[in-house]
Formats: C-alpha cells, sequence, structure tokens
C-alpha cells in the first residue's frame, strides 16, 4: 500500500469521525467525562496525521493511559484503533508485514469493541465507519467486503438514528453523513440505495458542495474517490 494513499486514508478516517454535531445519536459526553475524549485527543491527531510524529506519539499515549485506567473507554479504543490502523499502512509500506498486521488486527479489534460498548452514537460508530470506508480502497480484495460491511452498518445506523433531525445538522456533518453512506452502498453493489441517498441529497443540499456534487455522481453515474467524501475535513489544529 502506498503511503500517500495510507495518509489519505488516515486523515479522513479521523476527520470524518468528528463530522457529526452532538445531537441525538451522540451525547455530548459520556457521564462522569468532564471532557468530551475527541476534544482531548483530536489536534494531537491531526498534528501528527500532518508528519508531526511527537504529537501523535502524545495522542496514541493519551489514549493509551485511558485505556489503561478504563479498558472499556469506548472513545479512547476507537480513536487509539483507528491510531493503529494508520500505522499499520506505515508497517506495511517499510516491508515489517508483520508488524504491520499485528497493529491491523489490534486496531480492528479495538474498533469493534468500542462500538460494542457504545453502539448508539456517533462518538464510535462514525469513526470506525469512516476508517473502514477509507481503508476498503486500499486493501486486498478479498478484505474489502468485510470492512464495507462495518462501514455500511456504522453509516446506516447513525442515519437511522438522526433521520428524523437531519435538518438540524451542519451542512458538513450531514453531508458527510449521507455521501459516506451513498459511497459505502455504491461499493457494496447495492446502487439503487446510493442513488436514493444521492437524489435526497440534490433535493435538500442543492446548492451545497455536496449538492452539485451529489448532482455530478447522479449524472455520470461515478465520482471520483476523492470527491466523495471528506469535503472540507478539519486540520490540525481546528
Amino acid at each position: 500500500m502506498k503511503k500517500s494513499l495510507w495518509l489519505t486514508f488516515a486523515a479522513g478516517s479521523f476527520a470524518l469521525g468528528l463530522m457529526t454535531a452532538p445531537g441525538r445519536g451522540q451525547d455530548p459526553k459520556p457521564e462522569g467525562q468532564k471532557v468530551r475524549f475527541d476534544h482531548i485527543v483530536r489536534n494531537d491527531f491531526f498534528a501528527g496525521l500532518s508528519g508531526d510524529r511527537e504529537a501523535f506519539a502524545r495522542a496514541m499515549r493519551a489514549a493509551e493511559e485511558t485505556i489503561k485506567e478504563n479498558p472499556k473507554h469506548a472513545e479512547a479504543l476507537v480513536w487509539h484503533g483507528a491510531g493503529l490502523f494508520s500505522q499499520s499502512g506505515q508497517a506495511f509500506q517499510s516491508g515489517d508485514f508483520q508488524r504491520g498486521q499485528e497493529m491491523w488486527e489490534q486496531g480492528l479489534a479495538e474498533m469493534d469493541e468500542a462500538v460494542k460498548l457504545r453502539p448508539d452514537t456517533a462518538a464510535t460508530r462514525i469513526p470506525r465507519g469512516s476508517a473502514m470506508l477509507m481503508a476498503s480502497r486500499f486493501v486486498p480484495q478479498e478484505r474489502k467486503a468485510a470492512l464495507l460491511e462495518r462501514a455500511v452498518a456504522d453509516f446506516s445506523h447513525m442515519y437511522d438514528l438522526q433521520k428524523d433531525s437531519l435538518d438540524k445538522l451542519g451542512t458538513h456533518p450531514r453531508g458527510e453523513l449521507l455521501m459516506g453512506l451513498a459511497d459505502g452502498y455504491d461499493r457494496s453493489g447495492e446502487k439503487e440505495k446510493s442513488k436514493a441517498l444521492l437524489a435526497k441529497v440534490v433535493s435538500e443540499m442543492g446548492e451545497s458542495v455536496y449538492g452539485k456534487r451529489a448532482q455530478k455522481w447522479l449524472e455520470t453515474g461515478d465520482l471520483p474517490a476523492v470527491q466523495r467524501n471528506c469535503i472540507g475535513c478539519h486540520t490540525a489544529g481546528h
């Protein structure tokens, strides 16, 4: 896997993980927690994905310390798992396939556990779904279906939880959710479901960049991968 592709995947994984604002399906913070976990680590993660290794290591340490204190901390697990996923790509790129496979499996297990612990919150569903959606573009064919299945499950679950209040979400989180699910359906062979979502984006968000890209997708039957998701995503420190 090329390093540049994995950096794209990693950036999208973390950025998309923050797209859905608190609302139905995402509580602002777990009970007893003073600050949302993503607010603690996200700037360091974004900086790390932009090349700041020290910041990335700091974010991973914060997640590891939180998991050590509370092995069932779902948000720490999903962020740490996604971090391992991005690191696995670097290991594969360097030729350390054994280490890459170990990090891949551990990262996947941690994200799965996070969703199992808190299945009805965007704080776990969207980070895992985003990571799966991005990673599925770069893996061998035999691994693709399992990743897409997770991605579609996560995005569709969040859509179902929030479908009656989507208009209360900002343009960015709503667009990322709908376009991400449309992408997952499209690449899973569920073309009609994908088209229905794209039509919804055009109907409800026609003047936005999401609406325009959805319209192009419907007209041409396809859209480049880089235009399907993570449109105007976060950058380090934002």
